[in-house]
């Protein structure tokens, strides 16, 4: 139990630096264009593009470009598969927390096993329990919606001569 509790303490390791000015500033601008354009189409348009997940997604996208959590296929299909399992359960498995946890927990394997992890899509299945989400939210917002991040991530990070984005597609 002893030697339990001392993980507790942690590793010692010094925490990350805080990135240059540019760095953030770089981020900032990102995000910003990134939600500012969904939050945009979504209004004039009529249709929902935009989710919660989508701001912690704009960390990673942005900030994290070339962590393999900020890929295409992780944001893209990381999100739809959390989506498909949320809707999944809440629908033919039913409202309640059990079938919300076991949501959350089948996304999680599901992204591990297609090598889809993208961190900010494990909370789609809440929203979508939270929201009693009708199938078209596997399109609206969750498809359209990250693809559109996904290009706007594309052409805004490759403006830096120093960024490459993506690592890689598949």
């Amino acid at each position: 139990m002893n030697n339990y509790l001392k993980k507790f303490a942690g590793q010692n390791e010094k925490s990350a630096p805080i990135p240059s000015l540019k760095k953030i500033f770089f981020a900032f601008i990102g995000g910003f264009i990134a939600i500012a354009t969904l939050g945009y189409l979504t209004k004039t348009y009529d249709n929902l593009l935009i989710m919660g997940s989508f701001g912690a997604s704009c960390v990673l996208l942005f900030g994290f470009p070339k962590s393999p959590f900020s890929q295409p296929r992780n944001i893209i299909f990381g999100h739809f598969i959390s989506s498909l399992i949320g809707l999944f359960f809440l629908h033919f498995i039913g409202d309640n927390y059990i079938s919300m946890a076991l949501a959350l927990a089948s996304a999680i394997a599901l992204m591990m096993v297609t090598k889809t992890v993208h961190p900010p899509a494990g909370s789609n299945p809440l929203i979508i329990f939270l929201l009693g989400a009708s199938w078209d939210y596997l399109i609206f917002p969750t498809l359209v919606g990250t693809v559109i991040l996904v290009l706007i991530g594309l052409f805004y990070n490759n403006l830096d001569k120093n960024r490459n984005y993506p690592q890689y597609w598949f």
